[in-house]
């Protein structure tokens, strides 16, 4: 029987491999052995997506790597999901305290291999994430995070056609008195910082490991415009 550091350090290293068929076993054999649920989170997967992020920024990985990281954590979080939950329960405290993310692909587009992987992503890095999914109309996504209280609206496009629908949900957004509430990140192939900029959204990210950065950096501004 593997200790802790040993089954965090297979965690990590599976994470950072991409190996997806041996993410849920390794996560699994942890539990079993009696290691808790936010530890594999935050010093198992957290940390092998954060070094995947430092190779992929210094060139020493590229999008497939990624993509197979993605799918690690996926599989990982399938498992771990319902433990964390259940620590949860039984200890009475918050697991996912770093923020709640509503994310999806705008309507008329039903890409969802780059959102998939941010949602991954972020779901490991402790965010509390609902996924709806592809092609979901505008006031279902506001109606969720009304619903959910969350933080960030995450909205995705891959088709050019599609960006307006992204431009439309923050104007919508703006007319019901909700832009306030919700920092908004944008992503998406056709998606440059320039055009974020000016359909008045928060920010976008190059890549998966970007948009957990955002994330963080959002969430942190927008406690800070609470707080002020």
């Amino acid at each position: 029987m593997a200790n802790t550091e040993e089954h965090l350090q297979e965690i990590k290293n599976i994470i950072i491999d991409g190996d997806e068929d041996s993410a849920p076993i390794a996560v699994q054999e942890a539990l079993d052995d009696g290691v808790g649920a936010l530890q594999i989170l935050t010093q198992g997967l957290v940390p092998g997506a954060d070094e995947v992020g430092e190779l992929f920024e210094v060139g020493t990985f590229f999008l497939p790597e990624l993509m197979l990281t993605g799918r690690a954590l996926q599989a990982a979080m399938a498992v771990l999901t319902p433990a964390l939950e259940m620590e949860q329960a039984q200890s009475g405290t918050a697991v996912h305290d770093t923020g709640t993310i509503v994310i999806a692909t705008i309507q008329t587009d039903i890409h969802d291999l780059g959102k998939n992987m941010v949602s991954s992503m972020l779901t490991a890095s402790g965010f509390k994430v609902f996924d709806l999914g592809v092609d979901v109309p505008i006031k279902t996504i506001i109606a969720k995070a009304k619903e959910e209280k969350a933080n960030i609206i995450g909205c995705s496009g891959l088709l050019t056609t599609s960006m307006p629908y992204i431009r439309d949900l923050i104007d919508t957004l703006v007319v019901m008195g909700e832009r306030p509430h919700f920092k908004v990140m944008v992503g998406g192939a056709p998606v440059t910082p320039e055009w974020a900029a000016g359909i008045g959204a928060d920010g976008t990210a190059s890549s998966p490991v970007g948009a957990v950065n955002l994330a963080r950096r959002l969430i942190q501004e927008q406690r800070e415009e609470v707080a002020s």
